[in-house]
């Protein structure tokens, strides 16, 4: 027991321990588990027992149900960078507004240091691929430029390839930033065909081929989401001299493999834009399938 004194024939020899007034065992190990440290808890989340791994989330749950300072968020995001949890994922992917905002906060954080990177993008990616209803905050939070930003700097092609395929999951769920963001995104896109083509970092043929299925992904997303806006940008950016073998050999055979976007002919670069376009249509890369 939790007392630290020596349990003979199922009693306790102290006075004050609860299996000495009658209480079994599994009582005292709730009863010890709600007093025991969040770190102490999350450690059990690694349990091979199911059951024990269920009750540890009911009293995580409970304990982030009054978590006003963030300090168990805090601990589920650590405990996720250190031992990579699917079980973390399940119970931050369960947070509601507002609490989302310490979330996020950390996540920023995790994506600002070199080490923590990888696993930070890693769990975003999950959070957002299970749609929670604060994702569209993602517009408005630093975490969208440290992760723009990611892309546009890092070289490692692991966080690159995972980061990539961030982005595209979660543009469709805040066309609200295009505005604002755009010209970000498509940097994004020029930077990532240019490492690709010219692999600056030595990488293994198997992460190229990876990392260019991700550009190829992208440019989908953007050519569905912005058609415009998107020509207009590869239009300026290929006809510099030095990205013309980087057309020819990367971003070419993409435009060669999908159908014309019909807003290239009904629509403009601002209606593209509009706050209120989101609302009115559903914006995806249905229409520009390859042909």
């Amino acid at each position: 027991c939790r007392c630290q004194v020596a349990v003979v024939g199922g009693t306790c020899c102290h006075w004050t321990c609860p299996l000495s007034a009658g209480i079994n065992r599994s009582e005292v190990s709730i009863m010890s588990r709600e007093q025991v440290s969040i770190t102490d808890l999350l450690l059990s989340l690694e349990s091979s027992e199911l059951q024990e791994v269920e009750r540890v989330k009911t009293a995580v749950n409970q304990q982030l149900s009054t978590d006003r300072g963030g300090a168990v968020l805090s601990s589920l995001v650590e405990h996720y960078l250190d031992y990579s949890s699917s079980q973390v994922v399940l119970l931050l992917s369960s947070i509601r507004e507002p609490h989302h905002k310490v979330l996020l906060e950390k996540l920023n954080d995790a994506l600002n240091r070199p080490g923590n990177r990888l696993a930070g993008v890693t769990l975003l990616g999950h959070l957002i691929r299970k749609q929670p209803p604060w994702v569209h905050h993602i517009s408005q939070s630093p975490i969208l430029l440290s992760l723009l930003r990611c892309l546009k700097t890092d070289g490692d092609v692991v966080v690159l390839i995972t980061g990539v395929l961030v982005l595209i999951t979660l543009l469709p769920m805040i066309p609200q930033a295009g505005k604002q963001h755009i010209y970000d995104f498509f940097d994004v896109f020029g930077r990532l065909v240019s490492w690709s083509y010219k692999n600056p970092g030595h990488v293994a043929p198997v992460y190229l081929v990876h990392l260019h299925a991700g550009v190829y992904s992208l440019f989908h997303r953007l050519y569905g989401m912005f058609p415009c806006n998107f020509i207009s940008y590869l239009r300026l950016h290929y006809s510099m001299e030095e990205n013309l073998d980087t057309f020819q050999e990367v971003v070419k055979p993409m435009l060669e493999h999908v159908r014309i976007h019909p807003e290239l002919v009904t629509g403009t670069q601002d209606y593209e834009l509009d706050p209120s376009r989101s609302e009115n249509e559903e914006l995806s890369s249905d229409e520009v399938t390859p042909a």
